[in-house]
């Protein structure tokens, strides 16, 4: 095949050809998100009622909708909270089924509520990766009603007006509101009940079709409309009483009011203030949108001078930006460093020449490729390109390194190239091959993770995949005329590798000595994990680029004053830290959503891990004083804290007794903070009691008697119009102001028998509710959750196992680890079973290639160590043993094999030539010593800048990026030494048994001798 192509190089010509052209015209297409769009297999579902107390949400709609999840076939597990007015569900489902099951959860849920009184509002949806809205700005310097104005009559159409544009939200918009007050005395001097006066008025508000005229030219139609067009037409309406014809106005007044704002929002403290949200529309990437949007906004500030200001908020494109850049940036520095590396090694520009034609070629052959995959530009691919850039010119440079050597042991120029690409082709395809058999079982991590994981290792996998080609494609087509060597002269270039050569041969000279370095390195290996306990550790890393998402989490029933003080006190708390430039504040009725930026990194005087960690600290201080529950950063989850413990149970007392030995428990360990039992708390209620004996005398019902209630208490919309292109709500209420149990039960209902006071007929007997149930698979339980100050996520979750599994816990109770800490168990679990599948992949594909068990046993003997330089790598540069460091080390086992297969497979073409073990070893490091230090520092080269990297995503990419660099040098260096030692230490083992079995075959040869004579 490889001789076909050298005679027809026109068909590699044209291939790169099409490379290059659809390679960067699938650059233009790719999508730039920030996250790739995935739905995972988790349900959530919102059910809003009125004010419904908790234990009746749980009884009459959690608990039937729990008994219908248990009847679902792919229904892993759920978890309920009931609250007052609210059930909230989250349902996990059996993997790729989560959209199937999302339409049976929706299908039941109606079914269910359907038939509950009370129910508002249900909502049901998929959990996934694409958001309605990825640009926010805020408006500032007018008064609400300017800015208001401002926001829907010029930036709302503006901004929609563009076809990167689906949907701009306004948020805080100061809504106007028609508020009827019906006077409760005139009602009575009329004989009129608000019964009556709510439906009048819906009538009133009507545009409908009355009949039509058959005999009439084109049978017109009979319209009624009496559709309100603004107050006064409310104020027109009349009503039949028992003093003839009254006007609206005559039993009420009505007034226009600003609404009360549901969401309510403060910029540095400041409520004058709105939020816009903008969406994309499809066709179009984040950055076309962006770009769009912010062009505009600059039109909009040039032609409007009134002293309102708009400003970006956040921006999702500028992280794809960033991170866009950062990869073209390691191309750069990959590309020049690997240019470098030839350069001192071969010493040819023409080789040099060579490899940086297969650089751009393979990066393009990738991106062609993730165009017919349909993958975009996102965080995942871009980190998996980066990662992939560092390993793929190692294949080009094995492949030129052969041939360059051929051609200088004064080979023909087609002998040089078959020759030399043969004598490595296999190492190189073995290599390859086990580097994506190790990405492939990341793909096993949890379902959510492996989901996003999925993208990573399949742009890994492409990379290496591309790369491969072109070496054995471009490489050997251009080697073999354009690459023009020198014979070997002199020996000075070969210093280094004849140094090489007498140590290899030093040790094959004493058994002891190839022992001794087998010791030395476990010795190093057993002594690293010293160091352990001082490497940061953490679940997952914070991609935020100086900004900060933080939800402060309120108890029920806090008003809007009070939430507007908390708000003015949480802007107090950012002022005092120093780092902090200037912050939003949301409103969501229980959450307050803080948006945090940071300044910037050149002007930074703390890391942001710390100002992260200052912020939750500041916040955390108001739940001395406030009505606050919890506080921690969105990226978490909502309101997720790094250590929760849960105390499962039915019955709620015997839960809070054990939530309060676990709660005093966790206070004792060290840099556990914030330590909280996470159970609803009472609220006092009256109930209302009926009396129904006097209800049967006086001839009224149940019914009856809950609707007067429900108007004495009566605030709600009966009635909307649209003026000025805006909708206006139209709002009933009435004068009646019940601040106290008696002023209610003194109220006045009329009756058959006249009118009677309502202590008549129902009494209020105060009973105590609780505010939040929590329930997992249909069982109580209640969470005791605690922060971390000072200390990584590992060391704490060591103390908190120890803590619980020395308490005494009741038969049918259980305590075991939530939160971040059971996310870490789980996920270093996972990565400990996809590392040993990992290897055992690795070891079936080496088996095949060298056709033996003991050639793959030796270069696995490499990988545990390899720990070591990840370790050290660590502890030096204080970064974070993460999931994605983990899955670092997971990627390290391809990476690092590739130099032993190297070593090995040269040895193994030695020895079949006919050469004996130790002069194999020799020959075989003296050989492979060049390419192995090339492809190693060509990756380390290109990692580099992933190592160092700061901004967007440097989070995710530095400590993976340190991983590969400190493993793959220590690797390295072992494989030079260890791999050779390992090799003769086997064979001395092998030559042992061999002389066992001689001695005894001799014995038992000489025995029949002596048998026969």
């Amino acid at each position: 095949m490889l001789r076909f192509l050298l005679k027809r190089k026109i068909i590699v010509m044209l291939f790169v050809i099409f490379i290059f052209g659809y390679g960067l015209y699938g650059i233009t297409k790719l999508d730039k998100e920030l996250f790739p769009p995935i739905s995972f297999d988790q349900t959530l579902i919102m059910i809003e009622t009125e004010d419904m107390p908790a234990e009746d949400v749980e009884q009459f709609i959690t608990i039937p909708i729990e008994q219908s999840l248990d009847s679902m076939q792919d229904v892993n597990d759920y978890e309920s909270t009931s609250s007052v007015g609210e059930s909230v569900i989250a349902v996990n489902s059996e993997t790729g089924k989560g959209e199937e099951v999302t339409k049976d959860i929706e299908s039941q849920v109606h079914s269910i509520t359907n038939d509950i009184h009370g129910v508002r509002d249900v909502f049901v949806m998929q959990a996934s990766t694409s958001q309605s809205f990825e640009f926010f700005l805020d408006l500032s310097g007018g008064n609400l009603t300017e800015m208001s104005s401002f926001a829907k009559n010029v930036i709302q159409p503006r901004l929609e007006s563009l076809s990167e544009v689906r949907e701009v939200a306004v948020a805080g918009l100061e809504e106007k509101e028609i508020v009827i007050t019906l006077k409760t005395e005139k009602l009575e001097d009329y004989g009129l009940s608000q019964d009556e006066i709510i439906p009048l008025i819906q009538q009133m508000n009507t545009n409908t079709s009355i009949g039509s005229f058959e005999d009439e030219a084109g049978k017109p139609t009979l319209r009624w409309n009496t559709t309100f067009n603004d107050i006064d037409d409310i104020k027109r309406i009349s009503f039949q009483t028992n003093e003839g014809i009254k006007r609206l106005t005559d039993i009420a007044s009505v007034k226009e009011e600003i609404a009360e704002q549901k969401n309510v929002a403060w910029k540095n403290g400041d409520p004058e203030f709105l939020l816009l949200q903008v969406g994309r529309a499809d066709g179009y990437t984040q950055i076309d949108m962006t770009e769009a949007v912010r062009a505009e906004i600059k039109k909009i500030n040039e032609e409007h001078s009134n002293g309102i200001s708009i400003s970006e908020i956040a921006a999702q494109a500028d992280y794809v930006t960033s991170a866009i850049e950062g990869v073209v940036d390691n191309i750069l520095i990959g590309g020049i460093i690997a240019i470098i590396v030839l350069l001192l090694f071969l010493r040819n520009i023409r080789a040099t020449f060579i490899i940086g034609l297969s650089i751009p070629t393979s990066i393009l052959l990738t991106i062609l490729t993730m165009t017919l995959l349909d993958y975009s530009f996102n965080l995942l691919s871009l980190i998996g390109l980066g990662l992939g850039i560092g390993m793929m010119v190692d294949a080009s440079i094995v492949v030129l390194e052969s041939i360059f050597k051929k051609k200088e042991q004064g080979l023909s120029n087609l002998e040089a190239v078959v020759t030399g690409t043969k004598e490595v082709a296999a190492a190189v395809l073995s290599s390859m091959l086990t580097t994506i058999v190790v990405f492939v079982p990341i793909v096993l991590l949890d379902d959510d993770v492996g989901k996003m994981m999925i993208i990573l290792t399949v742009v890994i996998a492409v990379t290496l995949i591309s790369s491969v080609i072109i070496a054995f494609t471009v490489i050997p087509s251009l080697a073999e005329n354009f690459l023009r060597v020198k014979k070997k002269k002199t020996k000075g270039k070969l210093q280094l590798i004849e140094k090489y050569g007498k140590i290899l041969a030093w040790m094959t000279r004493k058994k002891r000595r190839r022992i001794g370095i087998i010791g030395l390195f476990i010795a190093m290996f057993i002594s690293s994990f010293l160091l352990l306990a001082k490497v940061p550790m953490t679940f997952m890393p914070d991609i935020m680029n100086r900004y900060a998402e933080v939800i402060v989490e309120l108890e029920p029933g806090v008003t809007p004053s009070e939430r507007a003080e908390i708000a003015a006190k949480m802007n107090e708390q950012l002022e005092t830290i120093p780092d902090v430039e200037n912050n939003i504040i949301m409103d969501n009725m229980g959450v307050m959503f803080a948006i945090v930026h940071m300044t910037p990194a050149e002007e930074k005087t703390m890391e942001q891990n710390e100002v992260n960690e200052q912020i939750l600290q500041k916040f955390r201080e108001l739940e001395r004083k406030y009505p606050v529950t919890n506080v921690g950063s969105a990226m978490d989850g909502m309101t997720s804290l790094p250590v929760e413990v849960q105390v499962s149970g039915e019955n709620l007392q015997t839960l809070q007794h054990i939530g309060e030995k676990v709660t005093n428990e966790l206070k004792q360990i060290d840099h556990v903070v914030s330590v909280k039992m996470q159970v609803g708390e009472n609220t006092e209620e009256f109930s209302v009691q009926l009396n129904e004996k006097n209800m049967k005398d006086d001839e009224i019902t149940a019914s009856y008697v809950s609707a007067q209630l429900s108007q004495m208490f009566s605030d709600s919309p009966v009635s909307e119009f649209r003026q000025n292109g805006e909708t206006v709500s139209v709002i009933l209420k009435n004068d009646l102001s019940i601040k106290e149990k008696k002023q209610l039960l003194q109220k006045e209902i009329m009756t058959a028998n006249g009118e009677k006071k309502l202590s008549n007929y129902v009494s209020l007997e105060k009973v105590s509710s609780l505010s939040q149930i929590d329930r997992y698979n249909g069982e109580r339980y209640i969470n005791v959750t605690a922060d971390i100050e000072g200390k990584d996520l590992g060391s704490v979750n060591l103390e908190v196992q120890k803590a619980i599994q020395n308490m005494d816990i009741d038969d049918g109770y259980a305590v075991s680890l939530g939160g971040d800490l059971e996310e870490q168990q789980k996920a270093f679990q996972d990565l400990l079973v996809i590392f040993a599948i990992s290897l055992f992949l690795v070891f079936v594909v080496m088996a095949i290639q060298f056709n033996s068990f003991k050639h793959p046993i030796i270069i696995l003997f490499i990988i545990p160590l390899t720990i070591t330089g990840v370790i050290i790598g660590l502890f030096l540069t204080q970064k974070e043993l993460n999931l994605m460091s983990g899955i670092g080390v997971i990627m390290l086992v391809g990476i690092v094999l590739n130099n032993g297969i190297l070593l090995i497979d040269r040895v193994k073409q030695i020895r079949n030539e006919g050469k004996n073990v130790k002069q194999a070893i020799v020959d075989a490091g003296k050989d492979r010593i060049r390419p192995i230090f090339m492809t190693t520092l060509t990756t380390v080269g290109g990692m580099l800048p992933l190592a160092f990297a700061s901004g967007t995503s440097s989070d995710y990419q530095s400590p993976l990026a340190v991983v590969i660099i400190s493993g793959l040098l220590f690797s390295t260096f072992i494989s030079l030494l260890l791999i050779p030692a390992v090799y003769l230490f086997f064979e001395d083992i092998g030559n042992g048994f061999s002389r066992i079995f001689k001695r005894k075959k001799s014995k038992k040869l000489s025995e029949v001798k002596l048998k026969a004579q």
